[in-house]
């Protein structure tokens, strides 16, 4: 017997107190008869009329945007983005916080996540409860940081340039994006028609002049010719296999951090915010205390940022060994560290390579996992090593904290945490997490 198909509550409109902030940049709200809404736009303690977006009766929550605001927070600012709001671009999460808000509801978020997943406290994973801004991000209400280095533009059917809405192929065109760094905002991508291209990255190198874009035609589609107001190198995807490909000029750009200059190829991986390399090689270092001697393990590695502050720490003697499973990062941080020859850079999965390579102790780790995290698996490889200390770099607090928990019961528990807002304006937020054997004095 077939059953019918729920009714849709899309459109559907309810007034709601507002409550705490959730992992993922909107608010948790019940309807009158305790339907669970997660609400967007709206901010912690208002009243507001909240529309669905997305959700069925009988469903566990419902998806809803926060249309109308009955009673405002006091941490409300108007958005500076005119491109923010209900149904609008999906770029950003907190455009109607002030910035110090932004940062508060981020180490909520932080703290809910590390007692509900971890079982720890702020203070028994030995962090602050605060959230640090990058140097020069401090900025006052209704200004906004234009730090993105990397932003991937849609392009609608009209060749007209904006960028996905909320959970959306749908796509918002645009005349500017304000958290766009300068070195992407010059170089004039919205102002130009794109006919047959689906996405456009733009990359804005840190500490050279490279510039990058990287074009994905539509199916079928043909490349234009690409007259841009400053010098860029031209990239392709495949649409075959999604492979990416020299068009015009150099198929990398140099980034500055830790005193060495990185190649970093094909639009490889590198930490978006022009500051973010730096902060967090200093974080973990300090965390870690690299001495003479030392061996090291630079797990999901990239480029080799975090291998060579190590390198230059440990000295002749000591060993860094690098493990990155993405083929074109692979070449170039055995090329940004060739002239260290105690660096060892393997191509791979973690969890497949460290078992070969016959490694059975070390003296330090640390691990820069994709989203999803590391996993029990890895974790446990990792403390059967006995490392002195570990530093997780985490662009997920989720996926930080059910790893912590895997650490703890293999024996490893925080000395220090720190979380740093790399990503103004979004729910975004990167954590350090320097961690020892349990049994050591704390």
């Amino acid at each position: 017997m077939q059953t019918e198909p729920k009714k849709s509550l899309v459109g559907e409109e309810y007034e709601v107190e507002v409550g705490p902030v959730a992992h993922g940049g909107h608010c948790i709200a019940r309807t009158a008869e305790g339907q669970v809404l997660f609400v967007r736009h709206a901010l912690p303690g208002e009243r507001v009329i909240a529309r669905v977006t997305d959700g069925e009766e009988g469903a566990r929550f419902l998806r809803a945007d926060a249309v109308e605001i009955r009673t405002a927070s006091k941490d409300r600012v108007e958005a500076p983005c005119p491109f923010s709001g209900p149904g609008r671009c999906g770029g950003c999460d907190w455009q109607h916080a002030a910035p110090g808000a932004q940062r508060r509801f981020k180490g909520a978020v932080i703290a809910e996540q590390l007692e509900r997943l971890a079982g720890l406290s702020p203070e028994e994973a030995r962090w602050d409860g605060t959230v640090e801004p990058a140097p020069g991000d401090k900025v006052a209400k209704g200004e906004v940081p234009a730090w993105r280095t990397r932003v991937q533009y849609a392009i609608d059917d009209e060749g007209q340039v904006g960028l996905r809405k909320h959970r959306s192929h749908d796509v918002q065109p645009i005349s500017h994006c304000m958290i766009a760094a300068p070195g992407v905002s010059e170089l004039g991508i919205e102002k130009r028609q794109w006919p047959q291209i689906a996405t456009v990255e733009a990359i804005a190198a840190t500490g050279s002049h490279d510039r990058q874009v990287v074009l994905t035609p539509k199916p079928g589609g043909r490349l234009p010719i690409v007259e841009l107001d400053k010098p860029v190198s031209v990239m392709r995807v495949s649409e075959k296999d999604g492979s990416v490909h020299r068009v015009h000029g150099r198929p990398f750009v140099r980034e500055r951090a830790a005193d060495r200059t990185w190649r970093v190829g094909n639009g490889g991986f590198w930490q978006v915010h022009p500051k973010a390399a730096d902060l967090l090689v200093e974080a973990v270092m300090q965390g870690l205390m690299p001495k003479k001697g030392d061996m090291a393990l630079d797990l999901y590695c990239g480029v080799g940022l975090f291998a060579g502050a190590l390198a230059e720490r440990v000295g002749d003697k000591g060993a860094v060994l690098g493990i990155e499973s993405g083929k074109r990062a692979v070449e170039d941080a055995r090329h940004n560290l060739q002239d260290l020859d105690r660096v060892r850079i393997e191509h791979g999965k973690v969890d497949q390579i460290l078992p070969r390579t016959g490694i059975t102790d070390v003296d330090l780790i640390v691990l820069d996992p994709p989203r999803a995290g590391a996993g029990k698996k890895t974790v446990t490889q990792l403390a059967a090593l006995t490392p002195r200390r570990i530093a997780y770099v985490a662009c997920d607090p989720a996926a930080l904290a059910r790893d912590l928990k895997y650490f703890a019961e293999a024996g490893y528990v925080p000395r220090r945490m720190r979380a740093f807002d790399l990503f103004p304006m979004t729910h975004h937020v990167e954590c350090v997490a320097i961690l020892e054997p349990s049994g050591k004095q704390r």
